[in-house]
């Protein structure tokens, strides 16, 4: 089976735009979820998110500088947000002005929710307006498959393109997926990853509901909690991760700079409810054994998971026990990057083997903010509380959980 390794990575995030700028934020624990002052949020149970913040100053994100502004107004946010941590990956990775065969790469982006503003948006100029107020640019910018479409078409990319749908779980599906395109023969280079930007009054609306969100709105930098006794539900967020996965030997041939291996890949599925996780965790732990075997090791292996952690009662507890049952007395540390950037949906895998990358890069595994009161099921396992911690980091597995049972677990490796 070939080799597939990471060469390129873009995020745009809460926390920074920049791969560099988010990852300093991330390693100092300082939160990007924040008030709502965008729109409306008074009659919202919830009035806090994270969501990348605009402007001209290093790590801000400033999309004029990728996308023309008239093109923007053609593009759902998620879409632009996509494109903008994309041109990153592609250029931290050589491939800008590259003269190979464009055929042989390929685009696996996909979101959890995609358009949910423009469809939004729509409807309520349908309701009012009628139907010549809809806009013709409607339903491109609402479909979830136009973020891959518009990276593939914007910088000539003809191999495999397809998007991954799988509600939380498909930033880690789709790099998965792109990286057995690859092992197969159909690429050489996939770039893959997740966009999101579900923040709005909808979402915020729909999401609370079904009271699975943070009222913190006091504190909003505090809100988001992982596994301690006062948490009250998850943050949402919105942003991109992209990365540019490739064949070991072709990397090698072009001289690419290499972060890690994508060494394994599983995937399972809970059958069990439609947004709770099965109990203790089976379904997570069917994920992790199947992506700890794909790569050919065992737990031991592992230095340190970057947990789903998405702040919620069910998820915290059933991740823990199933990491508990798999690496049990094993040396392995395990953090929730969400506790700093909020929950990005359908981004959040991808944004989350960005930072499992960079740890394996830099031997240092980031904190889980906020856990000033662990569950009593934590005991002595290390959370890595308040504090990035230095440590050897060889094996690293990401973990991304969906609605609907579905959920993603990749090994990454250093080389």
């Amino acid at each position: 089976m070939k080799k597939v390794v990471i060469t390129g990575m873009g995020i745009v995030s809460p926390v920074g735009t920049g791969i560099e700028h988010a990852w300093k934020n991330v390693l100092a624990g300082k939160s990007g979820v924040k008030k709502i002052d965008s729109f409306e949020v008074s009659d919202l149970a919830s009035q806090i998110a994270g969501v990348p913040q605009v402007g001209t100053e290093p790590g801000m994100f400033n999309p004029d500088t990728v996308v023309e502004p008239r093109e923007q107004r053609k593009l759902d946010k998620s879409i632009i947000y996509g494109i903008v941590a994309a041109d990153e990956a592609i250029k931290d990775a050589g491939l800008d002005d590259y003269e190979g065969d464009k055929e042989r790469i390929g685009v696996s982006v996909g979101s959890g929710i995609g358009g949910l503003n423009t469809i939004y948006d729509n409807c309520i100029e349908l309701h009012t307006g009628g139907p010549r107020r809809v806009s013709p640019f409607f339903i491109p910018k609402g479909i979830i498959n136009m973020t891959a479409g518009n990276i593939s078409i914007r910088y000539g990319f003809k191999g495999p393109n397809i998007s991954v749908v799988t509600a939380c779980a498909t930033g880690a599906h789709s790099i998965g997926e792109a990286a057995r395109l690859i092992q197969h023969g159909d690429a050489d280079i996939m770039i893959c990853g997740g966009a999101e930007a579900a923040v709005g009054r909808i979402g915020l609306a729909g999401f609370s509901a079904m009271r699975a969100l943070s009222t913190r709105n006091d504190e909003p930098e505090k809100a988001s909690r992982p596994w301690d006794k006062n948490r009250d539900g998850f943050i949402m967020a919105e942003g991109a991760g992209i990365l540019v996965l490739e064949e070991y030997e072709h990397a090698i041939k072009r001289g690419a700079k290499i972060y890690a291996e994508v060494a394994g890949y599983g995937l399972s599925g809970d059958a069990y409810h439609i947004t709770a996780p099965a109990e203790g965790g089976e379904g997570g732990l069917c994920a992790m054994k199947a992506a700890i075997k794909d790569a050919g090791l065992t737990p031991n292996d592992v230095d340190y998971i970057n947990a789903h952690g998405t702040s919620t009662g069910l998820g915290d507890i059933g991740e823990l026990m199933a990491v508990k049952t798999l690496f049990d007395g094993m040396p392995v540390s395990m953090s929730s990057t969400k506790s700093v950037t909020g929950h990005l949906l359908g981004a959040a895998g991808a944004v989350e083997a960005i930072f499992s990358t960079l740890a394996i890069r830099d031997g240092i595994v980031p904190p889980t903010i906020n856990l000033d009161d662990p569950e009593d099921a934590v005991g002595d396992f290390d959370l890595v509380p308040h504090v990035a911690k230095q440590r050897k980091v060889d094996v690293v597995i990401s973990n991304s959980f969906g609605f609907g049972g579905t959920n993603a677990s990749l090994v990454l490796k250093k080389i």
